[in-house]
């Protein structure tokens, strides 16, 4: 699991997935969402600009991401 630090009150989803290391470009993040690949708090979610904040989890290719 990868412990996220938060700065501010939320990180948009593309963001957290290039922040993490899990992609390499903000082109890359928004494919795998659109495409469904990623999953927030347990559910498949296709917004690119969601507003993930302290407490969600995001998951991406068997790596789970924990926002602190």
């Amino acid at each position: 699991m990868i412990e996220f630090k938060l700065k501010g009150d939320h990180i948009p989803m593309i963001q957290l997935l290039k922040a993490a290391g899990l992609v390499l470009t903000g082109g890359e993040a928004q494919i795998v969402v659109t495409e469904g690949e990623v999953t927030y708090n347990g559910q498949v979610d296709y917004r690119k600009r969601l507003k993930v904040k302290q407490g969600d989890v995001v998951e991406f290719r068997g790596n789970k991401i924990m926002v602190v």
